[in-house]
């Protein structure tokens, strides 16, 4: 799509850096340069004044990235493009069944009234809960590292949705600050929201984390 939108060499496209390497190697290869702009902390989608952040002379295409079930603020995102003349493109996530959808926001509400000690996420108008996405509380990396650890001692299926921001990775590394993008990747820990998963199941997620209460200490 941006090749055949014109975007090549000497153009730069702004990208969030919190996930989605793909989306940089796809602006590389049209032979422009990705440009990381910071994102909402509630979404983590790329934040459309963080977008207005990086506007620059040489932009001409914004990439927004659709994150765990949230939508990215495409109304602010396309009234930006309009007033600097640049293309805005989406790049969504694989869409369930709607009845696994009911059943993600099921279990969803479920964590939501019963999790202790970790912050869970903000709903909002048409989450899907692609993916159940907490934060645990702490001085950084270690602190989550150790939480997801003994979670999964207990016998309960978690990851970190992002390891490490694209702008951290050697082959786009970039010195820019992008603050809720590096807490982010310091502190979300995925828990599982399955149409699959039974009372008893959800249960033993609640009970390994609130168990833990989200407040352990790092492990060096």
């Amino acid at each position: 799509m941006l090749k055949a939108a014109g975007v090549g060499v000497g153009d730069e496209v702004i990208v969030p850096a919190f996930g989605n390497v793909e989306v940089a190697q796809a602006v590389a290869r049209a032979g422009a340069l990705p440009v990381f702009a910071d994102i909402d902390p509630v979404t983590y989608c790329v934040g459309p004044a963080a977008v207005e952040a990086v506007v620059g002379p040489r932009t001409t295409a914004i990439v927004a990235v659709h994150r765990f079930g949230r939508q990215a603020d495409m109304a602010r995102l396309y009234e930006i493009g309009q007033r600097h003349g640049l293309l805005v493109l989406q790049h969504g996530e694989n869409q369930a069944p709607r009845d696994e959808v009911a059943q993600r926001r099921q279990r969803a509400g479920y964590l939501d009234a019963r999790l202790r000690g970790v912050r869970t996420p903000e709903g909002g108008d048409g989450h899907t809960y692609q993916q159940y996405v907490v934060r645990v509380p702490g001085n950084g990396r270690p602190d989550r590292d150790a939480f997801a650890r003994a979670v999964r001692a207990k016998g309960v299926e978690c990851r970190v949705p992002v390891k490490t921001p694209v702008h951290r990775l050697p082959e786009f590394w970039r010195c820019v600050s992008l603050p809720e993008t590096e807490r982010a990747a310091g502190e979300t820990l995925a828990l599982p929201v399955d149409a699959s998963l039974t009372k008893r199941d959800m249960q033993r997620i609640v009970a390994a984390c609130n168990a833990l209460g989200g407040l352990l200490e790092p492990a060096f």
